[in-house]
């Protein structure tokens, strides 16, 4: 998480992985009821992962679709 947050400037974390985030966060307070923290936790990271993986992708295909760049891949 530091890195992620030392790499991106705040604009491109507040306008990316947050939305990606608060939906993870809403999804897993909701619905994950594991009873276990470490299994909680697990799970909404892995559906925050999938959540931005979807976000990215869908951003990609409307920046195709129109015809603008999108954001170079990461290195």
């Amino acid at each position: 998480m530091f890195t992620l947050y030392r790499m991106l400037p705040l604009r491109r974390l507040l306008g990316e992985q947050m939305p990606a985030l608060l939906l993870a966060w809403l999804l897993a307070e909701t619905f994950y009821k594991f009873h276990s923290f470490t299994l909680e936790c697990a799970a909404f990271l892995a559906t925050w992962f999938v959540l931005d993986a979807a976000l990215q992708a869908a951003k990609r295909l409307i920046a195709r679709g129109t015809g603008l760049a999108a954001d170079p891949p990461a290195r």
